[in-house]
């Protein structure tokens, strides 16, 4: 029993000095794996269920009563296969207040939970409120001073003739370790978006990388989980990557410094939607540097028409 038990260890011992020694020659692999396992994750996760290739229309509101469903007659026409009479959306003069009535005999719920009527938060609030009926998903979204409703359909002809994302090669060399500045005083960053609107968001710094040797500078805007997002351009934009801007996700800064990995470098959702409301890229975060690494723009597959709004095509 000792002397198994002895060349147990000792096997445990030699096994993982060579894992030890396997890892290290082989670090570039791992890192590359990795990077494919979070891209195949990220294509999963655009075309799962209520996720962004399931966003079918948009439909800019006014204030008063909006009659919603899936006959012609509506102010906001849903999929076929919705009731013909959802239930009208009531939005006041002071922008971000709204109410929803559902119609008869409509099984609708909120959050989960059954809905008849009530007030309905937007995506701007802190508890955003989504109301479903079947497969159709409605969001009430807020854009500066303008209110719009987000229409979801998990049977989205985009989402089921979705042609799969492009990438550039995995390059670690784009896993750029970089400098960030944090503002003294809290400051904001503002973008332009593809609707008209500009989004104002708080940023807690800039962070400054070398290439080539050159200095860049990308400011960032802050999540609410306490993430870094980059929103930018560069030489590749409307060439070999989406015209409008890429973003990129990282974690908070050590100290002052942060990662900037480029191989996860992605398009945001106007790239395969036509009904998104997404940021352009700050003048400050337009690079002339060819960051050939990450998402490239996105090739899309023949789609059927799209959900029509008669108030958003007025």
């Amino acid at each position: 029993m000792h002397r198994d038990a002895a060349i147990l260890t000792l096997m445990g011992i030699l096994a993982t000095c060579l894992g030890a020694a396997m890892a290290k020659a082989g670090e570039g692999e791992n890192y590359e794996a990795g990077i494919e396992r979070w891209r195949r994750q990220r294509e999963a996760d655009l075309k799962a269920d209520d996720g962004w290739l399931t966003v079918c229309g948009l439909s800019w509101l006014r204030p008063g009563e909006t009659r919603i469903g899936s006959d012609p007659g509506n102010d906001v026409v849903l999929p076929a296969h919705a009731p013909a009479s959802v239930g009208v959306l009531t939005l006041d003069a002071s922008p971000g207040r709204a109410s929803f009535r559902a119609a008869p005999g409509v099984a609708m719920t909120r959050n989960g939970q059954p809905f008849e009527s009530g007030m309905i938060h937007s995506d701007a609030d802190d508890s955003p409120d989504t109301l479903a009926i079947g497969d159709v998903r409605l969001i009430l979204l807020r854009r500066g001073e303008r209110m719009a409703l987000r229409i979801k359909d998990n049977r989205s002809p985009i989402r089921a003739r979705f042609a799969g994302l492009r990438w550039y090669p995995v390059k670690e060399e784009w896993r750029i370790p970089a400098k960030f500045v944090a503002y003294p005083e809290p400051t904001k960053v503002t973008f332009d978006t593809i609707v008209g609107e500009r989004d104002v968001l708080d940023s807690p710094g800039y962070a400054t990388f070398e290439r080539e040797g050159k200095t860049y500078r990308l400011q960032a805007a802050r999540e609410k989980d306490g993430t870094l997002w980059f929103v930018f351009r560069d030489a590749t934009s409307g060439r070999t990557t989406h015209g409008g801007a890429r973003q990129l996700t990282v974690s908070p800064p050590r100290g002052d410094e942060v990662i900037l990995d480029f191989n996860k470098a992605v398009n945001l959702p106007c790239a395969y939607i036509p009904y998104a409301t997404c940021p352009l890229a700050p003048p400050q975060n337009r690079l002339g540097l060819a960051i050939e690494a990450g998402e490239k723009t996105y090739e899309p597959g023949e789609t059927e028409g799209p959900v029509r709004s008669r108030r958003a095509s007025e």
